[in-house]
Parts: structure tokens; C-alpha cells; sequence
């Protein structure tokens, strides 16, 4: 590591090595380091102070969200701020092992919404020409935006978030509580609040496995996830083995083991099915 001065690049050196184990080379004075140090740093939060979050700072934090970029202008995003709290009981309880989105004091939910643009048809007299997948990711990778601005947004005044994806394991049921209408739904909560305490910087795959030139290349994929599996687990061992009543316990548990056999129970099938139901033909 080169020496500097700058004790914010000091820091954003350190947050890289943490987050993706190697070393990286960052220009002195770069302006706004302060913001790629956050970035670097960030963390998901399940505990939160009883500090309210004033109303007007929230509406700024949803301007700043929907301030992100958006497929064509088209604007798909919309954010449902759930303040009924037998609301968010309800959402909890769909999802008992996240006993947080009870505890949070404010609960969102992102949604994708192909609806308006369908409206803004029929209203200028216009066909809907659309009519396939494409139309479904656009709204939804819209509402990804949104989602990932809100969260940065929301740092940058101190306060800290965890995504709830667990809300498309109940889709329809989220989707009835919400009165989300046809081509609207949803994507993801939040659960937002002040933190109790400081986040981790939890490793990521190495920029060597996830960043290409030029082309796809996976040829020491293998390699690079066991070294990434060593390297997370000297800092973050996991305490149990995912699904233990459907396999043996292996002697390391380590992230890629457990990510298969996340991913080796059925999880979200009727979704498909969920979107289909909300006028989106997937073709």
C-alpha cells in the first residue's frame, strides 16, 4: 500500500482490501472519496435505535431514490411507505425468521410498475406493443434502481437499511395486503431506522471472478470461489449448516456450500405464475 496523507484514501484502501482482499491503487484527491469510502463500507442493519425518522427527511430520501436513472424515462418505480403497522405485523408474519421488519420504524416496499405506461397508452389513444419479457424487466430492474439509490441515500444521513426480498415468497399475499393492481409488484422491502451500531464490511467475491474485458471469462472460476470461501471464512465463519435435516454436515461450511444448498430447495416457483396473474405474458 503506497503512503499518503489523505486519511480518507487511508480508509478507502482499507474498506477495498476488507471487501474484496486485494490491494487497491487510489488516486490522491479524488473529490467526494468521502462517498466511494461509504460505498465500500456499506452494510445491511437489523437493529435500530427508537429514533424516529422525520417525516420531511424521509420525502427527501424518496426524491433522491426516484432521482435514479429509469429504462427510457419511463419512470417504473414506485415506492409504498407501509406506516399500518397490523400492515407490517401481517408482512412479518409471513416471514417469521425476520423478526426485524416488525421492529423497524419505517418498512417500504420497492415495486415495479408497468401499469402507468399502459395507462399513458390508453390515454393518448396509443397501442401497448410490448407485450413480453422485456417490458417486465424494464419495470423491474427500474425498481432495482430505485431500491439501491434509496439505501445509498439513506447512509448518507446516518441511517441504516436491510432489503427484504422474502417479499416474493408471498407475493400475492403482499400484493392483496398493498392493493398493488394489475402490472404492479413488488420487489423488495426495507426496513430503514438509525443503527445501534456500527456495520461489518462482509468480504465479496474477488473483482477477478465478477469483472470482464471483453469477454465472459470463467476459467479459474473454481479456484476463485474456494480461495474466496477461505478467505470469508477466517473473518465471518457461518455458525450453522443450511438445511441440516436434508444433509450431512460437511467439515467446511463455507459461502459456497452454503449458496448451493440454499439454492437446492425450491424457493419463490409460483412467482412466475404471480407475475403472469398480473398481466405480464413473459413471452
Amino acid at each position: 500500500m503506497s503512503h499518503t496523507n489523505d486519511p480518507i484514501t487511508e480508509q478507502v484502501v482499507s474498506a477495498a482490501l476488507a471487501r474484496f482482499g486485494e490491494t487497491f491503487n487510489v488516486p490522491e484527491g479524488l473529490p467526494n472519496a468521502s462517498e466511494l469510502l461509504r460505498m465500500l463500507s456499506h452494510s445491511s442493519h437489523r437493529r435500530w435505535t427508537e429514533q424516529p425518522i422525520e417525516a420531511d427527511l424521509l420525502k427527501l430520501l424518496f426524491a433522491c431514490a426516484l432521482s435514479a436513472p429509469s429504462k427510457s424515462d419511463l419512470q417504473q418505480a414506485d415506492i409504498i411507505q407501509v406506516t399500518d403497522r397490523e400492515k407490517i405485523k401481517a408482512i412479518a408474519s409471513f416471514i417469521p425468521d425476520m423478526p426485524w421488519i416488525n421492529d423497524a420504524p419505517v418498512f417500504l416496499v420497492f415495486c415495479g410498475n408497468n401499469r402507468r405506461i399502459r395507462q399513458i397508452g390508453e390515454w393518448r389513444g396509443k397501442p401497448f406493443a410490448n407485450e413480453h419479457l422485456d417490458h417486465f424487466m424494464n419495470a423491474a430492474v427500474d425498481a432495482g434502481l430505485v431500491l439501491s439509490q434509496f439505501i445509498r441515500a439513506a447512509e448518507a444521513v446516518g441511517l441504516g437499511t436491510v432489503p427484504i426480498s422474502a417479499v416474493r415468497n408471498h407475493s400475492r399475499e403482499t400484493s392483496d395486503l398493498l392493493g398493488l393492481p394489475e402490472a404492479v409488484f413488488p420487489i423488495a422491502g426495507l426496513c430503514v431506522g438509525y443503527p445501534v451500531e456500527g456495520g461489518r464490511i462482509i468480504p465479496r467475491l474477488s473483482l477477478g471472478t465478477t469483472v470482464h474485458t471483453d469477454r465472459f471469462n470463467e476459467a479459474d472460476v473454481r479456484t476463485q470461489v474456494d480461495e474466496y470461501d477461505q478467505r470469508r471464512h477466517a473473518l465471518f465463519p457461518l455458525r450453522k449448516q443450511r438445511y441440516a435435516t436434508h444433509y450431512p454436515d460437511v467439515e467446511f461450511n463455507g459461502w459456497s456450500e452454503d449458496k448451493a444448498r440454499h439454492y437446492s430447495m425450491p424457493e419463490r416457483a409460483d412467482f412466475g405464475e404471480y407475475i403472469r396473474a398480473q398481466k405480464f405474458s413473459l413471452k
